[in-house]
């Protein structure tokens, strides 16, 4: 889908082209001490202050455009659910100003907009009026409204008898129903059942062909896979807005660099036995098809962007054959090692070497360390060097540019500090092939069919 360009981009979009847009906006919160200065407040008036300002949110420049997804990510207090109560009209801003074009149908905080004392039915009317629809349109579409949710005898119950689950349920349900123009959602899917949460996905997604949505996740891949933009927020105001990929990427820089706590042992693994080799049976067939799935591998990148400590550094990483030589094309189902070589700049206790294999979006599609495998730590003298080896099946993939994201840390699995990561040290194109469903497609060791 074509995006109408942004201001970023060279040149303003038509005013019939924006769905929102903010200048300047803020949102100032008074804090009292006690409930005492909160009355003399009261009766001072605006003669003399008696709270501390905090400015939750400032200096917010955002517009959205027709047809565009927009993810917003940020650590917790950062202002984005401040910024969505604005966006959908919820709460007043303190300054500067927001205009909306459109119905706007908003996914907040969890029961907010609902009647603790109504049941589930007397709330998909209440909030389907407040969306725009009149009674004959809510009486319409009420059984598919609640088929939607799948609450069962509940929906004849008081709201305040419902999970989590269930409320988010239905004000999904009525959210799907409202024929809304643009549609605000703020980490409420992360509530709801596995089921659930995928119907949710996919109406977002057949959504996202014919409207604007605003999205609030911490889950990258959620953000990568749906947006075209991401905004990341930090201390009220933004810190970077642009590609979802790469915004994702600088936003991935800071969880991963944040400093750990002392390192806890860890107990001696046994050692893992390496697996038989086996291969999917249609394997010849299809590499002498249309079928065949290349993957043509692009030179180690060491100037790639990256960050990190760099206390160990990762001087170079490949794709090698099965008798370890280095190729520069591989394919789908055959068995290749990508080995990462890594140097200690100094000494250093245990180092962890890892992968990920992303797609064009950012999408984390799989990966894996050496964390596990390793029966002690893995200390490193300065000038010391190493390599990492991972052995596996390539897997099929759609036609498309793939990376390779790879990193050193120092620590233990859950408590580290990235030395070097790079996030694409290795690049490579997928072409031909069609045997694929979903993001990737597993060479198969057996498939069968056979009467009973």
């Amino acid at each position: 889908m074509d995006l109408p360009m942004s201001c970023e981009q060279g040149r303003i979009a038509p005013e019939r082209d924006v769905v929102f847009q903010a200048r300047k906006l803020g949102k100032c919160y008074q804090l009292y001490d006690s409930p005492f200065h909160r009355m003399l407040q009261s009766l001072a008036g605006h003669r003399k202050k008696f709270y501390r300002e905090f400015w939750a949110l400032r200096g917010i420049d955002l517009t959205l455009y027709r047809g565009e997804v927009l993810g917003i990510v940020g650590r917790n207090g950062a202002g984005k659910s401040t910024l969505l109560q604005m966006f959908a009209g919820t709460l007043k801003p303190t300054e500067g100003e927001v205009r909306a074009h459109g119905r706007v149908a908003a996914l907040l905080e969890l029961g907010s907009g609902f009647n603790p004392e109504f049941t589930g039915r007397q709330n998909v009317s209440l909030n389907a009026s407040i969306l725009g629809l009149n009674r004959c349109q809510i009486e319409q579409r009420m059984s598919s409204i609640l088929a939607y949710a799948d609450i069962g005898e509940f929906v004849d119950q008081p709201v305040r008898s419902y999970s989590t689950g269930m409320m988010m349920r239905l004000a999904f349900a009525v959210m799907v129903h409202v024929d809304a123009d643009v549609l605000i959602i703020d980490e409420a899917l992360a509530v709801g059942d596995a089921f659930f949460t995928q119907k949710c996905m996919r109406f977002l997604r057949e959504f996202c062909q014919r409207g604007s949505l605003l999205f609030v996740s911490h889950d990258s891949t959620a953000v990568t896979s749906l947006c075209h933009r991401a905004l990341w927020l930090e201390q009220g105001g933004i810190r970077q807005i642009g590609a979802a990929r790469e915004v994702m990427e600088a936003y991935t820089e800071t969880l991963l660099g944040k400093e750990p706590q002392p390192p806890v042992p860890r107990a001696r693994q046994p050692p893992v036995p390496r697996a038989a080799r086996q291969v999917d049976k249609r394997q010849a067939l299809m590499d002498r098809s249309t079928l065949r799935n290349d993957m043509h591998v692009l030179p180690f990148q060491p100037d790639a962007r990256a960050f990190g400590q760099c206390r160990v550094r990762i001087v170079n990483a490949e794709f090698c054959n099965e008798q370890g030589k280095a190729i520069t094309l591989a394919l789908a189902g055959e068995y290749v090692v990508l080995r990462i070589a890594i140097q200690a700049e100094v000494d250093v206790d245990n180092v962890i070497t890892g992968f990920y294999v992303k797609d064009r979006l950012g999408q984390l599609l799989f990966g894996d360390n050496t964390y596990l495998t390793q029966q002690e730590d893995f200390p490193l003298a300065a000038g010391e060097e190493a390599v990492a080896s991972f052995h596996f099946s390539m897997p099929r993939l759609m036609a498309g540019d793939y990376f390779v994201a790879i990193g050193v840390s120092e620590g233990t699995q859950e408590e580290h500090v990235v030395q070097h990561w790079m996030h694409e040290g290795v690049r490579f194109r997928a072409e031909q092939g069609s045997l694929v469903t979903g993001l990737i497609g597993l060479p198969m060791l057996d498939i069968r069919q056979e009467r009973l």
